[in-house]
């Protein structure tokens, strides 16, 4: 990040996402970086779950309070709000990893030690998820 909060989408990601995309809080204190047509799809899902339900107000307060739409620059920059680097605890170094259908944003300290705690399950979860892979 730049002292403006800017980050540099790496190269890999940015042609999906240059006609802009949302930016909001991940699980496990991330950020989820979305292009506008699979946010939309998310949205479109939450639409429809029953707001009756403590837990899905819950996500949907917390997933929209903190989304914010994006358009990269000319150079693939995006600004991160100060509350999603706070959320995030995102200073200076970033990690970047590509998650099928979005981006996540991580401190790297926070993504070591998720990687240190997951390395086994992932191994072990391996058929489970994906049988006969």
């Amino acid at each position: 990040l730049d002292d403006k909060g800017r980050l540099f989408l790496p190269a890999k990601f940015r042609d999906d996402l240059e006609e802009g995309l949302m930016v909001t809080r991940g699980q496990e204190r991330c950020l989820t970086v979305y292009s506008l047509a699979e946010f939309s799809v998310i949205t479109d899902r939450l639409r429809e779950a029953s707001l009756t339900e403590k837990n899905t107000r819950d996500y949907v307060r917390l997933l929209a309070s903190g989304a914010f739409q994006e358009t990269p620059d000319k150079q693939g920059r995006i600004t991160l709000a100060p509350l999603l680097r706070q959320y995030a605890s995102l200073e200076k170094d970033v990690v970047v990893i590509g998650s099928i259908n979005h981006v996540e944003i991580w401190e790297p300290r926070a993504w070591e030690t998720y990687l240190a705690q997951q390395e086994q399950r992932f191994a072990d979860l391996s058929e489970e998820i994906i049988p006969g892979i």
